[in-house]
């Protein structure tokens, strides 16, 4: 009776010390990286994991929440990118190839030799690239809603963007967030005007150089996130997927979802049903084949 009661007290501290170390304030830092002073926070501790962001965003609010979540049970670096929250933008194009030599600039400045990579949108773009140019810093890779293609998303996404400007943001928190945290003041219309050009820029990742990417992908999408269904299944199946009977045969260490009733943007309300399968992937070991 009483080693059971010593063994549920042990059992409780552990529990308490995890959501301790999981609320303690973030380690914060400005790395010089590619001539930008790139904003990062490290939280929680554990195996390292690196978090980027989509376009217009930054480790605020509904990101934040993500963060604290995955802190729970791994160190998370969240990167704030170039030209977003309290990175200073530069004269240098935003592509997926400066992104991804950003996120190992980073990992390099903090010392660390290898991380998983879960991005959203331009993150996840960043986040495949840097698997495929980088393969020796990526352990495995979260991909949420995002191509490998310009023309992996449905027409009406690329119509979109020629007629998008800068007025349309006026007022919404993309803007008026990003200009209280951003250290150039009123800088906001010309780092629209960049992501807007990086939108409407064509790129091709190129189908064999995600094939030889040796780091495990998931895959996770809305059924109506503006990324065509076979795209989404061509990303897939380049990484060994859509081929086996898992009930009979290993299952593939690459993973998809594809969220029902979801879209590009509300994937971020998903939350409490993500993080989850994410954690259950990034512990996941490799299976005997």
């Amino acid at each position: 009776m009483k080693t059971t009661a010593i063994v549920n007290m042990m059992l409780i501290m552990m529990l308490f010390s995890g959501v301790i170390s999981a609320q303690k304030k973030p380690v914060t830092g400005y790395a010089p990286v590619n001539g930008l002073k790139m904003y990062y926070e490290i939280k929680g501790s554990g195996e390292p994991v690196v978090v980027l962001h989509g376009a217009f965003m930054a480790i605020t609010d509904d990101w934040r929440l993500w963060i604290n979540e995955l802190a729970k049970t791994r160190k998370v670096i969240a990167v704030e990118m170039q030209g977003h929250g309290r990175t200073a933008d530069i004269k240098r194009d935003i592509t997926y190839e400066n992104l991804s030599d950003d996120v190992v600039g980073l990992l390099d400045y903090l010392k660390i030799e290898r991380a998983d990579i879960v991005g959203y949108s331009l993150g996840a773009g960043a986040a495949m690239m840097t698997a495929i140019r980088h393969p020796e810093k990526v352990r495995k890779v979260v991909s949420i809603s995002a191509p490998i293609r310009r023309d992996g998303w449905v027409k009406e996404a690329n119509d979109f963007w020629p007629n998008f400007t800068v007025e349309m943001m006026k007022g919404t928190p993309a803007e008026t967030e990003r200009e209280k945290l951003n250290p150039v003041p009123n800088s906001f219309p010309d780092f629209f005007s960049h992501i807007k050009a990086a939108a409407m820029r064509p790129y091709d990742f190129g189908a064999d150089k995600l094939k030889a990417t040796k780091a495990p992908f998931f895959f996770i999408h809305g059924d109506a996130d503006g990324v065509r269904i076979d795209h989404i299944a061509e990303m897939y199946r380049l990484k060994g997927g859509g081929y086996t009977h898992a009930d009979m045969a290993p299952h593939p260490e690459s993973r998809l979802a594809i969220l029902p009733d979801t879209t590009h943007v509300t994937l971020m309300n998903k939350m409490t049903t993500i993080v989850p399968m994410i954690n259950d992937f990034l512990d996941a070991k490799p299976q005997k084949q």
